[in-house]
């Protein structure tokens, strides 16, 4: 019976039960392929992804850290653009200021020349009131004398009393004015 089985395997054999000569070289084969799988794929397999897995946690990283730079960055840059505003808006209240102090300055100089220019002016009137009055005193001077020598009848040459005729009518009129002023 035992050869007849090994002779009639083949005739009344199962498709899904394989031969001893094939279980061995599947056996062997899958010792091989898991031997190069364990032993090279593996550990090549397991580097790249551990170098995947750093690069990634790295990137994230650094991504966190560029992220963290940015975010500072715009602090500095937000503390900056503030310092910025506190400094124009400070030069902008110094410019008034300024501004302000000038335009005092001027007006004070406009006032001091204004008064200047009034004061000279009444030294002027007053220089010419002076001036008019003494013309005016030498020929009512003159008109009187010739007056008086009209009336006497006789000539008032005589310098000296001449002068004192015109003093003492321009004395005696002066005082009439004052008199009719009060």
């Amino acid at each position: 019976m035992a050869a007849t089985l090994l002779a009639a395997p083949e005739e009344h054999a199962s498709p899904l039960i394989p031969h001893d000569y094939e279980l061995v070289v599947g056996i062997f084969a899958f010792a091989v392929v898991f031997f190069v799988v364990g032993r090279i794929l593996v550990p090549r397999i397991q580097k790249t992804l551990a170098e995947r897995t750093d690069a990634i946690e790295g990137g994230i990283k650094r991504a966190e850290e560029a992220q963290a730079q940015a975010q500072d960055l715009q602090r500095q840059f937000q503390a900056k653009l503030e310092e910025g505003r506190r400094e124009a808006a400070r030069l902008r209240e110094e410019a008034r200021e300024q501004a302000a102090q000038i335009k005092a300055e001027l007006r004070e100089e406009a006032q001091a020349e204004a008064r200047r220019l009034v004061e000279a002016a009444h030294a002027q009137i007053e220089a010419d009131r002076q001036a008019a009055f003494a013309q005016l005193r030498t020929e009512i001077g003159r008109l009187s004398t010739e007056l008086a020598g009209r009336i006497v009848g006789e000539s008032l040459e005589d310098e000296a009393r001449q002068s004192r005729i015109v003093d003492r009518f321009l004395d005696e009129l002066e005082t009439s004015d004052a008199q009719a002023v009060r």
